[in-house]
């Protein structure tokens, strides 16, 4: 028996062997590379200088740090819950029993399957302040043109409201969640004379709030290494890769400038850890706030 569960647990180990060298070779290695990086002054050609904590030091004194951190924040802040809310509201329009609601719940997922480099070129003629369709409704309805790329106060929000073509694939897991709460609650609900609001908020929200943590985490994530709708949309204005008043200079779009236009991989290593230590704190604190409004089974 011994003899047999040993060579299952080889094959085992030989068959997963190529996924585990890569997942050493070009997910941990380069972590812990990094690490030693940031302590050095590189600039990717040559051996690496130590420098000992000098990037560190560097960073509260770098002015286009706390724009790009400004930047991120301010964009995570608000596409993480309005990406919540959207995504809600479309698994509660896929869930509806209404004829071809296969097709709808298609047409719905589909944006959020696009490559986010092709939907930000749409965006760009999409939001153009003399062509695009977006300033062309505007101007129907009496409402002023905006240039939503070019002026700085709303190019991070237009960035902001692309984000949201891509709210079809977490409204799926939505849907699930919404699909798996017993119909039987809201049949008693409906007969104790809740309307579809109140049962609403007392069944279906609470039952879905693993759901929504999942979603908030996997946002915060999203929303903190947000880079390449930044760096087309940014790419095409006459500010290239910054944005107007560097408005779009978000964190990782920082670091890629760092590492690979200026070619301080130790500065942009350093940059790197900070955000992960970032990322690292909020998910921590969410976590513990979780424990206060998620509700995990039916009470």
């Amino acid at each position: 028996m011994g003899i047999i569960r040993g060579r299952n647990l080889r094959n085992g180990l030989l068959f997963v062997s190529p996924w585990i060298f890569g997942f050493i070779a070009f997910q941990v290695y380069p972590i812990f590379y990094s690490l030693r990086l940031s302590f050095t002054r590189y600039s990717g050609f040559g051996p690496p200088t130590p420098i000992g904590l000098d990037n560190f030091r560097r960073l509260f004194s770098d002015p286009l740090l706390w724009k790009a951190a400004y930047n991120t924040l301010y964009y995570t802040a608000l596409a993480v819950p309005i990406g919540v809310v959207v995504a809600i509201v479309l698994a509660l329009a896929m869930n509806q029993k209404v004829r071809e609601v296969a097709v709808y719940r298609a047409l719905l997922y589909v944006p959020s399957i696009l490559p986010i480099f092709a939907l930000s070129f749409v965006w760009v003629v999409f939001s153009n302040p003399r062509y695009g369709l977006l300033n062309h409704l505007s101007r129907l309805v009496g409402l002023p043109v905006i240039d939503w790329i070019g002026d700085p106060r709303w190019s991070k929000l237009s960035l902001v409201l692309l984000a949201q073509l891509g709210a079809g694939g977490p409204a799926l897991i939505f849907l699930a969640g919404l699909r798996a709460i017993p119909t039987e609650l809201f049949e008693s609900a409906e007969i104790d004379g809740a309307g579809p609001i109140r049962r609403f908020f007392r069944i279906t929200l609470p039952l879905i709030t693993p759901v929504i943590l999942y979603d908030i985490i996997l946002g915060l994530s999203l929303g903190l290494q947000v880079f390449t709708q930044a760096y087309v949309i940014a790419s095409t204005g006459p500010n290239t890769m910054v944005g107007p008043d560097n408005s779009l200079m978000f964190y990782v779009l920082y670091v890629y400038r760092n590492a690979f236009q200026f070619s301080q991989m130790g500065y942009a290593s350093a940059l790197v850890w900070v955000l992960f230590m970032v990322s690292l704190a909020l998910a921590l604190i969410v976590f513990r706030w979780a424990k206060s409004w998620v509700h995990y089974e039916i009470e």
